[in-house]
């Protein structure tokens, strides 16, 4: 019990990064500007395409040395590692979803004399979010998950204190990492439950109720 307070205060904010690095990254994408293109398009490869261990160990160890940069404690070396990695996905999500609106839906907005701008808040946004609903659920259950991989830098979350219980008594292994188990089973349910809101309301067609 003394770890989940890191696990959820890890879990909250991660969420709560990547899922605005996903917005940012994803609409970058689709920028008219070559630059701002190729530059997201970089960072999304690069957290897709390497571990989030590494991710991890590079945020909090290696930066540090190389360039003197602190990121402030381990609590928010984690936060941002989970946050750009997850945020590399999701960010497809965003892209794809909003390329998947009907351009109908843009044309006829442009008949209507629409900027860019509101044609993007007004019409393909809100459509583009209801189908982005249930995948992101799928990923904020994984971010939950990934929060286990910050006791590897010393953060006192629940694996942290499994692993102190565990090597006081080896013959409890089993038991100690049963019971990690069910504390992730446990707080993933309300996560389970949003998750199928999610998908239940994209279903429906309506972006929130």
């Amino acid at each position: 019990m003394k770890g989940v307070n890191i696990t959820i205060t890890v879990l909250l904010a991660s969420a709560f990064f990547g899922y605005l690095f996903a917005f940012i990254a994803g609409l970058c994408r689709l920028s008219p500007n070559l630059l701002l293109r190729k530059f997201t398009g970089f960072y999304v490869e690069i957290f897709r395409g390497t571990s989030l261990i590494v991710q991890l160990f590079w945020l909090y160890y290696a930066i540090p040395m190389l360039f003197g940069i602190q990121l402030g404690s381990n609590w928010w070396a984690g936060v941002i590692a989970i946050a750009l990695n997850y945020g590399a996905y999701m960010s497809e999500i965003v892209r794809g979803s909003i390329l998947a609106v009907a351009k109908g839906q843009t044309e006829a907005a442009t008949a209507l004399n629409m900027s860019r701008f509101q044609r993007m808040r007004l019409v393909i946004f809100p459509q583009a979010v209801r189908m982005m609903l249930p995948e992101f659920g799928n990923y904020l259950i994984q971010m939950l998950k990934a929060t286990s991989l910050v006791s590897l830098i010393g953060m006192t979350d629940i694996l942290y204190y499994g692993g102190i219980l565990r090597s006081s008594d080896l013959s409890q292994a089993p038991t100690v990492y049963l019971l990690i188990l069910v504390f992730y089973f446990i707080l993933a349910l309300p996560l389970i439950w949003l998750t199928r809101k999610m998908e239940s309301i994209s279903k429906k067609g309506v972006a929130s109720q």
